[in-house]
């Protein structure tokens, strides 16, 4: 891990130069190079080192392509069946390279990113006990950084260790834990090692976020904290908990109605009931390039957007029900006539059936989106699923419909049980969360083949990868090659 760690000191120092919290309480602190000491010192150091945290998920890692947690969470998208690619433009995780390569820029830089954040995260929860300043303060840091590591941890594993099997051993090879910043060489722990790691994170940080009430959705609260307790829980199979922290979770955040979900996903996630966690990126902070919108919007003024806007299956937009105002988030014809007041295409964007239109940037020339990181529909769909898993059909059913039912004003309650039930509740799972960075994880965590055939993907933009097996090696990423080479602990995956 030293080469890694090393890096990770100067992120730290880097941290201090930005927040990402509010507009009007943006700080600069005024050195760029602080020790690990000083950004704990006091309890006002310690938030500004946070803040650097919230701002670091929207920092360009490289490439323009890699551009923090919002670009992440594309190409997790695009390596599933419903993302739709209409050039071979962008097409690392789409062509599943980061899988199968151990020197691909996109695997090596992930695995760095998720790591610095969890460096960044260890120093306020290792020093931040014996900060100057408040204790309720000192909680609510150390809490957030707990979520931060847990958070990275979750990544990590489902990405470079085999899936969770609920009810096994798991003591396949995970991921090395990360508590502290030493940099001497340390071995992978297994995989339910990482989840139990994982757990106690987030269990002491509910307990830490309890009554905090944070300054916006850039941050964590006790909510995202149990809304990722049921993530992790959905990944175990660990239903009954899973369906609890979903239900606790979403308390206090009440869906959007059919008006502001036909508005598609833009800036205003601090105003939207729903949103639950959400990557705000400051106006005079952002990188137009690298941003989420700079990728997944539908107007903005890219080369990526205007020669390979995004589209959605038809085979999963065909599931959708005509009176789901859903439905009008992706257009079949690729004209986009019906596009929020305001927001309008060029004439060099080309046009493609199926595109999206559920995230608007600001404009054509700026491509801010706010990053969906955590909303309460998600919550419901968990907690259905769980349930229906359990066999708990009619409650399942109820919690699907409680969601649904603010989509689609005609749905009724679903009256398939079983398989059937289960079935039901995953579609509308691919639909309402598409292009926020579940569906490759989905197909992971229920050992699901991928299946691109029949569809709107082209065998051309995939490279011919429209099929793969489950128990295929690439469903486990290779070890980076940077950390084979540094680390003689390291034990890489099949390739």
């Amino acid at each position: 891990m030293k080469k890694i760690i090393i890096s990770f000191i100067g992120i730290l120092a880097v941290s201090f130069c930005f927040t990402a919290c509010e507009k009007d309480y943006l700080d600069t602190f005024p050195t760029d190079q602080v020790s690990s000491a000083a950004a704990v010192l006091t309890t006002d150091n310690a938030l500004t080192a946070l803040n650097g945290i919230h701002r670091a998920l929207y920092v360009r890692y490289g490439s323009q392509g890699r551009g923090g947690i919002g670009a992440f969470n594309i190409h997790i998208d695009e390596a599933g069946e419903d993302h739709v690619f209409n050039r071979s433009n962008w097409t690392h995780s789409y062509r599943w390279r980061p899988n199968s390569e151990p020197d691909n820029a996109y695997n090596t830089a992930n695995w760095s990113m998720f790591y610095q954040w969890i460096a960044n995260a260890n120093v306020l929860i290792n020093g931040i006990d014996n900060a100057s300043g408040e204790q309720a303060d000192r909680d609510a840091i150390k809490g957030q950084a707990l979520l931060y590591r847990a958070f990275c941890h979750f990544h990590l594993v489902r990405l470079w260790g085999d899936r969770y099997e609920p009810g096994g051993g798991n003591s396949q090879l995970g991921v090395p834990i990360k508590t502290d910043n030493s940099i001497d060489p340390i071995a992978r722990n297994t995989v339910e090692e990482v989840y139990s790691q994982i757990n106690k994170d987030l269990d002491d940080a509910i307990v830490l976020l309890n009554g905090y009430v944070r300054k916006n959705k850039s941050h964590f609260n006790v909510n995202v904290a149990k809304g990722l307790k049921a993530r992790v829980a959905l990944t175990q199979g660990k239903w009954a908990v899973a369906a609890q922290y979903a239900a606790e979770a979403r308390v206090g955040y009440p869906l959007m109605d059919e008006a502001t979900y036909a508005n598609g996903f833009q800036v205003f996630s601090e105003n939207n009931s729903e949103f639950m966690w959400a990557s705000q990126i400051v106006e005079d902070q952002t990188d137009k390039w690298a941003n989420y919108g700079a990728y997944i919007s539908r107007n903005f003024s890219s080369s990526a957007i205007r020669g390979n806007p995004r589209s959605i299956s038809n085979l999963l937009y065909d599931m959708i029900s005509a009176t789901d105002v859903r439905k009008t988030l992706w257009d079949p014809t690729g004209e986009h006539l019906n596009l929020p007041p305001g927001v309008s295409l060029l004439s060099s964007h080309k046009r493609f059936p199926y595109t999206n239109q559920k995230f608007i940037a600001v404009s054509n020339a700026d491509s801010r989106v706010d990053v969906p990181l955590m909303r309460a529909a998600e919550m419901y769909l968990i907690e259905a699923e769980a349930l229906a898993r359990n066999n708990q059909d009619a409650l399942a059913a109820q919690a699907l419909y409680d969601m649904v039912v603010t989509r689609d004003s005609a749905y009724t309650l679903s009256s398939n049980t079983g398989q059937a039930l289960i079935d039901e509740i995953m579609v509308q799972r691919r639909v309402e969360l598409w292009g926020e960075g579940f569906r490759w994880y989905d197909l992971k965590r229920l050992n699901l083949p991928l299946d691109r055939t029949g569809s709107n993907q082209s065998s051309t933009y995939t490279n011919g990868i429209m099929q793969v097996p489950v128990g295929d090696n690439r469903w486990t990423w290779p070890i980076p090659q940077d950390e084979i080479d540094a680390n003689p602990l390291i034990e890489q995956n099949p390739i």
